[in-house]
């Protein structure tokens, strides 16, 4: 019979394994305060747009070009001189286009007033029994009540200061230079200010992950902005050829294409604007009720095959965004700052999704964006 061998009291006993303590929970503020940051973060977006939204624009403008400056550098063009060659095409570009369009816009704005007034006048003749029975029924309520005088209504009117429009013209051209020299700028010392900045981190693992979100981002984002501006402004163009062939004069049909291009950029909204600026140009530029829709007609349907075939099989289903969240971005960002807010609102939207998407724990919160 074996008997089991006596343990050696000098044989090292087995390690215990320790357990890591389990995590502590992270501290929360009350909600009271939550808001109130939130609050205060809107105030300060709001309060200093004279000082952001230069920054912001510049810095969608060095994305459109950052695609560019990368195929320039392939071919061996120093970084600076390829920056400095987009900005003078795209400024150049800008003043030829706005030369071209100044003399049109000025003649439609002028000219627009008075086909309203006519527009309105057929109005009133197609309403003018009702207008009759409100007038006949207020005579009467008048007699009844033995109202005999009118009441005196006091017409304000307020000169235009010639002085306000001396002060807005050089804060105007500042905010352009400004805008500008800024992309200028983030176009050729955006990677160092990059490389200097994850070099706070304290570890090499978080400078490369910091490093590998920031690249990918970057390089999705600027392809991105680069082929909805691409894709604007093709839209256009051909809505812009579309309407010369109609009869509309060139300049008007390049002015009408470049507002189409910029409405574009704002999804739901401004196609809603396009389509009643295209209805009130129809009714303004020919006569027949037909022919006064078509333009609004043509550009629902130009814009609807964009958005629902082109689009999607150009950029794919990752850059989708929730239409409800698109629709709460575009509220936010336009009550913010105006059109330039509708402006950026699809990039930046765009980028919060995919830094979401790469952070850890707030995948989820990506998921919520699609």
């Amino acid at each position: 019979m074996s008997h089991p061998a006596p343990l050696d009291p000098e044989s090292p006993a087995e390690p215990e394994v320790a357990l890591p303590p389990p995590p502590k929970p992270r501290p929360r503020g009350p909600a009271s305060l939550v808001v109130i940051a939130v609050l205060a973060v809107g105030y300060t977006l709001w309060a200093a747009q004279t000082v952001i939204l230069p920054i912001m624009l510049a810095a969608f403008f060095s994305m459109v070009g950052n695609p560019i400056i990368r195929l320039l550098r392939k071919a061996h063009v120093p970084r600076f001189l390829a920056a400095l060659l987009v900005i003078v095409i795209g400024v150049a570009s800008t003043v030829a286009l706005t030369v071209q369009l100044a003399g049109p816009a000025a003649a439609w704005f002028q000219q627009a007033p008075s086909q309203m007034r006519q527009i309105s006048r057929q109005v009133r003749d197609l309403t003018k029994p009702v207008q009759q029975a409100n007038q006949a029924a207020e005579s009467f309520a008048r007699a009844a009540g033995g109202e005999t005088g009118r009441q005196v209504q006091v017409v304000r009117t307020q000169l235009d200061d010639p002085y306000r429009q001396l002060v807005r013209a050089p804060k105007l051209a500042a905010s352009v230079l400004a805008v500008v020299l800024l992309t200028f700028f983030f176009m050729v010392y955006g990677e160092n200010l990059q490389r200097h900045a994850i070099g706070l981190f304290p570890s090499r693992a978080q400078q490369r992950f910091t490093t590998e979100i920031l690249l990918e981002i970057e390089r999705e984002v600027s392809r991105y902005v680069l082929t909805i501006s691409l894709i604007n402004t093709a839209v256009g163009m051909i809505y812009g050829g579309i309407l010369y062939l109609l009869g509309v004069p060139l300049q008007e049909s390049l002015l009408f294409g470049t507002v189409v291009a910029l409405l574009n950029f704002a999804p739901y909204v401004g196609p809603l604007i396009g389509v009643l600026l295209m209805l009130l140009m129809g009714f303004v530029t020919f006569d027949t009720p037909l022919a006064s829709s078509l333009p609004a007609l043509i550009y629902l349907g130009l814009h609807t095959l964009e958005g629902q075939l082109v689009t999607p099989i150009i950029l794919g289903r990752r850059m989708a965004i929730s239409p409800l969240m698109l629709i709460l971005a575009l509220m936010l960002f336009g009550w913010l700052w105006g059109f330039v807010g509708l402006l950026l609102a699809v990039p930046l939207l765009v980028c919060i999704k995919m830094i979401l998407g790469r952070l850890e724990g707030t995948q989820r919160w990506a998921r919520l964006l699609e």
